[in-house]
């Protein structure tokens, strides 16, 4: 059903970055530059947060794809990401939204600072099964995808198996993978259980996230669980794909010899 060789993938949470560095006081120098006052810049394409010059902090991008059944709120969860005010009314996506959000993290190895630059591509269910083009153009060069769920849709969540098999495939090689349940707050309503969100961590060996469905908080706690995530388990894939191609040249170098 899946490939043994992902699964071992899934790093340990909190084992490459620290999780809880947003917390320390060293850590408010490269906050600041994401936050005007006490909530979130909005970045644009072309824009990135300005440090200090006798601060060198390394820049990674990375695309993101959320993916999901419409009306689980993909939108609002990229809004909420960013620190952006959420929509009150839901609306089908006409086209391809995007969302960029600045992270700093810290490595646990060696104490580096890095930014992470993650553009989140949202594109609404109905535009990509009339236009062709769009979910290649969404998935094109693509670094993670997101699966999300509503936790009042139960169909939503039991689509999860099929839509991550279709990412299985080969062609896609590494894509990390990372399950948001949305709407966690609307307990009111729920359809998933916490059982059944269990046996499918143990089955698909996935990280599996929630997130309310609620206006978004101004904080950085709100959002840090799931952007630490996300950064832990790119670098991660960074650091797995670099060292199998410095395998693989060593071994071509010593054919040659």
């Amino acid at each position: 059903m899946f490939d043994v060789s992902i699964m071992a993938q899934v790093p340990q949470p909190g084992s490459v970055i620290v999780s809880d560095w947003h917390r320390c006081k060293e850590s408010k120098e490269y906050f600041n530059k994401i936050l005007h006052k006490t909530k979130r810049k909005n970045f644009g394409l072309l824009e990135s947060p300005v440090m200090a010059p006798h601060v060198a902090v390394d820049t990674f991008p990375y695309k993101i794809f959320i993916s999901g059944k419409s009306g689980v709120g993909k939108t609002a969860f990229a809004a909420r990401l960013a620190g952006l005010s959420i929509p009150n009314v839901h609306h089908e996506t006409t086209g391809i939204e995007t969302t960029v959000v600045y992270w700093p993290v810290k490595l646990r190895e060696n104490g580096r600072v890095l930014f992470f630059r993650l553009q989140f591509w949202d594109c609404g269910e109905n535009a990509l099964r009339r236009f062709d083009h769009l979910l290649p153009s969404c998935k094109e060069q693509v670094d993670a995808v997101l699966f999300l769920f509503s936790f009042t849709d139960r169909t939503s969540f039991d689509d999860l198996s099929s839509q991550i098999s279709k990412w299985n495939e080969p062609s896609f090689g590494r894509v990390v993978k990372v399950v948001i349940g949305t709407k966690f707050d609307l307990f009111m309503h729920c359809d998933v259980a916490e059982r059944d969100v269990g046996k499918f961590e143990e089955t698909w060996r996935l990280p599996v996230l929630c997130t309310g469905g609620g206006e978004a908080g101004t904080g950085l706690c709100d959002v840090a669980p799931i952007l630490n995530c996300l950064a832990e388990n790119l670098w991660h894939q960074d650091c797995i794909t670099s060292g199998a191609a410095h395998q693989e040249l060593e071994s071509e170098n010593a054919t040659l010899l």
